[in-house]
């Protein structure tokens, strides 16, 4: 695996949507140059963002950026679309001008445009799709058979932290003497772990088998658990597929909800969220017939909210569900991990295996 020095691109954006960028700060292995951010430019990513925790500078373009040594660019945001902005191609020339290797995790396969792979061609640099898939089977029943117990994260909308929780969880469990894997599923996971597979680029028929095929793969290392990225959410009009995509690929022995509790629309429709109760019935209901897994835990997303009030939301998230939950960013995953920890076990698939 490649450790890069990223420059990252985040213009006007990096304070409030760089979903990309802050996972990668956060929970990389990658060093962190400075960010490429005109209207925070001049202080620290820890002064924008606290929670990244990281003292890499704001700067103002690619050009001032290079100071700090970078030796890739990396785009920082997953707009919805997943199309590079038309204002940032100048700054990805620059950067490719300037030597350094273009990742991106966009839809848009920039190693595809012509312009930007003209360029690379003429400095010999490297552009990195990280969305690309590889070629992937079908679903073959080969993840009924992974060892270790698999949790993978649902939620109650798109972008309510479900990569975020199960990295948090796989921290703990590492502090508890657990041997967890995450299993990147998304553009910002596979930046993050260095390996992966997009599952919502793959063509519908393969979906589940690249899940299947990235539990596989995290079962050789021998893991005690194994944690999978969730993706979308399954009453969500344009994403749901890829959710379900996960739910019967990965065979899961056991499902965290992921929910931010004060969200009543979904992401760009105007369509009510579920409250707990309907989404753990709905989750554990498509699951039934195929591989029974039973939701175990909740985790809740109140950024934003002071601490009383996310108090009250951890509180009515249990006693409406009688399960532990909380918020493993505000409070720290510890605690959650120890209380979901017994009710992760293997379960047996309704169907053992796959005769077609």
């Amino acid at each position: 695996m490649t450790v890069r020095r990223y420059l990252v691109l985040a213009p006007g954006h990096f304070a409030d949507d760089a979903k990309t960028a802050h996972g990668v700060i956060r929970y990389g292995r990658d060093e962190i140059a400075a960010v490429v951010d005109p209207s925070c430019a001049g202080r620290s990513v820890r002064d924008v963002v606290p929670y990244l925790e990281c003292d890499a500078p704001v700067v103002a373009s690619v050009t001032e950026g290079l100071a700090q040594r970078p030796t890739a660019l990396l785009i920082g945001t997953a707009p919805v679309g997943g199309a590079l902005p038309p204002a940032w191609r100048s700054s990805v020339l620059d950067a490719i001008a300037a030597g350094l290797e273009i990742v991106s995790g966009l839809h848009e396969m920039l190693g595809d445009d012509a312009e930007f792979a003209e360029a690379a061609e003429r400095s010999g640099v490297r552009i990195t799709d990280l969305r690309k898939p590889p070629a992937t089977p079908v679903f073959t029943g080969a993840a009924y058979g992974v060892a270790a117990p698999v949790l993978l994260a649902v939620g109650n909308d798109c972008q309510v932290g479900k990569m975020t929780v199960v990295l948090e969880l796989a921290r703990a469990a590492a502090r508890a003497g657990v041997r967890a894997e995450f299993v990147p599923t998304g553009q910002t996971g596979i930046a993050i772990a260095g390996w992966g597979i997009a599952i919502d680029r793959v063509i519908s028929d393969f979906a589940s088998g690249a899940s299947e095929q990235l539990v596989c793969e995290a079962a050789r290392r021998n893991p005690d658990l194994i944690f999978v990225e969730g993706q979308g959410a399954i009453n969500h009009p344009a994403y749901a597929p890829v959710t379900l995509a996960l739910m019967y690929g990965c065979a899961p022995d056991a499902l965290l909800l992921v929910c931010d509790p004060v969200r009543e629309k979904l992401e760009g429709f105007d369509a009510r969220t579920m409250g707990y109760r309907e989404l753990i019935r709905l989750h554990e209901a498509i699951l039934a017939p195929v591989k029974p897994a039973a939701v175990v835990g909740i985790a809740l997303r109140t950024r934003g909210l002071d601490d009383s009030a996310a108090w009250a939301e951890i509180e009515r998230a249990r006693a409406e569900t009688l399960l532990p939950a909380d918020d493993v960013v505000r409070n720290g995953p510890d605690h959650l991990f120890g209380q979901i920890r017994p009710a992760v076990v293997k379960r047996q698939p309704a169907h053992a295996t796959v005769t077609a």
